[in-house]
């Protein structure tokens, strides 16, 4: 019985080489289905794990996030936040990608070396350093909280639904492909993704080639990471997280199809700044769609919302925008042309375009 117990289950665990990651994994399975398997396949097989070094045990790095494949198709788009030259990364000088949360990026021309970390690479300008950081304004700050990333999705962007009119992530993505087909196919950053709620549709969706979920938040980012491991029916081979300013985009000019903004144009400390930088990464024929609230109708009658609004953006950094026109004179002084509009009480989609 012994033989033939251990016939059964030795192509499985014994197939000749096996890597470490391999090994744990059949490790793991034995573990969770030990009740079926015969007591001498067991003892045979811990005789190997006692003879196995114990880093095949302990080691528990995290999957790699820049895979050879991911790096190749956003290659030709990531470039330094600083002088917008491309990034060489450590891969392509003969490194492996062995060590996870470790690959180098450095700019070909300043040599500002950035770094991937556990769940995102950081293009920041001022990522790693040890020193030196900036004061950011309330709005920004709110947003990189664990507390408010771990809501997000759990009632916070609910309730723009309430009190806004936002209609929901999945009719809010129904309204836009419309915008966003000219350029299926493309590259799409998901501007001031959050938790990656419309990164993980446009992931899915089969839309676009790439997606980078793109955020300066870095609880956000962890937050994003995490639904994404959890979806089991997301293609992820598909899908980078990056950390970046949004007034200092990490893409070459003209290199992205697409960007979009969920409910993020009135939380950017300078939208005018922000959308210059999203007017130069786009190519041309390139779509830009955001989603955000104004306060016309009945507030257009408050006297002091002029007044108030410029108080509110001082302090919180926060904006509020007070009619389509305004809107549609950001973007046209920025560059880009064909604006148009779908609203619903407060809540407002626009789509523009980068000219030909």
């Amino acid at each position: 019985m012994a033989a033939s117990g251990m016939g059964n289950y030795s192509s499985l665990f014994f197939p000749g080489r096996l890597s470490n990651s391999d090994f744990r994994r059949r490790f793991f399975l034995l573990g969770s289905t030990s009740r079926f398997i015969p007591q001498s396949v067991k003892g045979v097989f811990a005789a190997r794990v006692n003879a196995a070094t114990s880093t095949a045990l302990v080691e528990t790095k995290p999957d790699p996030i820049m895979d050879e494949f991911k790096l190749e198709s956003c290659k030709d788009i990531l470039a330094c936040p600083i002088c917008h030259s491309p990034l060489i990364s450590d891969v392509d000088s003969g490194s492996s990608l062995d060590s996870p949360a470790g690959t180098k990026f450095q700019c070909r021309t300043c040599r500002k070396a950035y770094f991937e970390k556990d769940t995102h690479i950081d293009l920041t300008i001022t990522g790693g350093s040890q020193g030196y950081g900036e004061t950011r304004p309330a709005s920004t700050e709110l947003f990189r909280l664990p507390l408010v990333s771990f809501l997000y999705e759990r009632g916070w962007r609910q309730s723009f639904n309430i009190w806004g009119g936002f209609p929901g992530a999945q009719k809010e993505f129904e309204l836009m492909k419309d915008y966003l087909n000219p350029v299926s196919g493309g590259k799409i950053v998901d501007a001031s993704c959050g938790s990656g709620l419309f990164s993980r549709l446009f992931a899915k969706s089969g839309l676009f080639s790439l997606v980078v979920a793109l955020d300066f938040s870095e609880a956000m980012l962890r937050q994003c990471s995490e639904f994404i491991k959890q979806d089991e029916d997301l293609p992820k081979e598909n899908i980078i997280l990056v950390r970046a300013d949004i007034s200092r985009l990490p893409f070459a000019s003209g290199s992205v199809d697409a960007v979009h903004a969920g409910a993020a144009l009135h939380c950017w400390p300078s939208p005018s700044a922000a959308v210059a930088e999203i007017s130069r990464v786009l190519r041309p024929g390139g779509v830009f769609v955001a989603t955000t609230y104004i306060l016309d109708g009945p507030f257009s009658y408050f006297p002091l919302l002029g007044p108030a609004r410029e108080a509110i953006a001082q302090f919180s950094g926060s904006h509020i925008f007070l009619s389509n026109k305004e809107l549609e004179d950001l973007c046209t002084t920025c560059g880009l042309v064909d604006f148009k509009v779908t609203r619903n009480r407060m809540f407002v989609m626009i789509s523009t375009v980068k000219p030909q």
